[in-house]
């Protein structure tokens, strides 16, 4: 790895890696946040405003959504819930989704994944503008997101996240050898451009890598972020002693000991990838708390765009210095 690779382990003493306290981070982010939904406030004349929208009944969305509205208040921000039917028809979903667009007191909307079977998610994502795209799924923020010299409005929740805990960890990012196992759209994908935003040499696999090359790619990372959505994909043993690993990955697995019949892991055997690492997020707790924490900003983004909408999103930025 590179200059800014994080100082390796020798292998001679077992260790437990610092646990990355995605709450505590994310309860700091909220209070940043909370002062300059104060300022945007006072210069929109009103709080900024996210709607989402839901549909069915589905409990862990309904948790999800629940959960976000809990921080909007807790910063300040509006709030406003949309919930339909789970056999609302897809025509219907748009058109809600197309009036909190329209709607001038509304900075963002975001649409509850997943949807009921019977509604296509991109052809309800495509009715969202990439100026009230909280989420940062629309192909413009997107595209200006891979655009070397671009700045989208606002960056996927998770993936910023990402970001945000190896930034609050005084993690080097620049010269550092990163591995991102997963290539979605919503965090593998974006996650990667980010690291290569940040100065990482990035690698990306997935389920369908040769498994030796799976392998190969996690042991050389000095930084690996789990988003594939397996289970204990990663053995533990795999990672580098001394690696920075951030688990995206939050699987329901059953477990009669618990009152739900099941708990959730990540994508990385946790105990063992500790004994390893030099910081580690755990499942849950670690990641999900800040991606909440970024949607609040993200909010506030699009609030601040509200108030210059003169400002060209195309308009290139100054490419950052480096190797291209």
């Amino acid at each position: 790895a590179g200059g800014g690779a994080p100082p390796a382990r020798s292998g001679a003493h077992p260790h437990r890696a610092e646990v990355l306290d995605g709450r505590a981070m994310a309860a700091a982010s909220r209070g940043e946040t909370a002062l300059k939904v104060a300022d945007i406030s006072e210069r929109l004349g009103r709080r900024p405003c996210l709607a989402v929208v839901i549909v069915g009944g589905r409990k862990d969305s309904e948790a999800y959504v629940s959960h976000k509205v809990k921080a909007c208040d807790e910063v300040g921000i509006e709030s406003r819930t949309v919930k339909l039917a789970e056999d609302a028809t897809e025509a219907q979903v748009i058109e809600d989704v197309k009036a909190l667009c329209q709607d001038e007191s509304v900075d963002a909307v975001i649409v509850q994944l997943p949807l009921p079977k019977h509604i296509a998610e991109f052809a309800v994502l495509d009715a969202i503008p990439f100026e009230k795209d909280v989420d940062g799924f629309h192909p413009m923020n997107l595209g200006l997101l891979a655009a070397r010299g671009r700045e989208p409005l606002v960056k996927p929740c998770t993936p910023a996240a990402v970001m945000d805990i190896l930034r609050r960890s005084a993690v080097p990012v620049a010269g550092a050898t990163a591995t991102v196992v997963g290539r979605s759209n919503i965090v593998g994908t974006p996650v990667a451009l980010l690291l290569l935003q940040a100065h990482a040499t990035v690698q990306v696999v997935h389920t369908r890598t040769d498994p030796l090359a799976l392998h190969r790619a996690i042991s050389e990372a000095d930084i690996l972020v789990a988003c594939a959505g397996v289970p204990n994909l990663i053995k533990g043993e795999w990672i580098k002693e001394g690696a920075v690993v951030i688990d995206v990955g939050i699987n329901a697995v059953p477990d009669a000991t618990k009152k739900a019949g099941h708990r959730l892991v990540g994508d990385i055997e946790y105990a063992a990838a500790a004994e390893r690492a030099s910081k580690i997020t755990p499942v849950p707790g670690g990641v999900g708390p800040m991606t909440v924490a970024m949607l609040l900003e993200n909010t506030l983004a699009l609030a601040e765009y509200r108030l210059a909408p003169s400002r060209d999103p195309l308009r290139p930025h100054a490419s950052p210095p480096g190797f291209e």
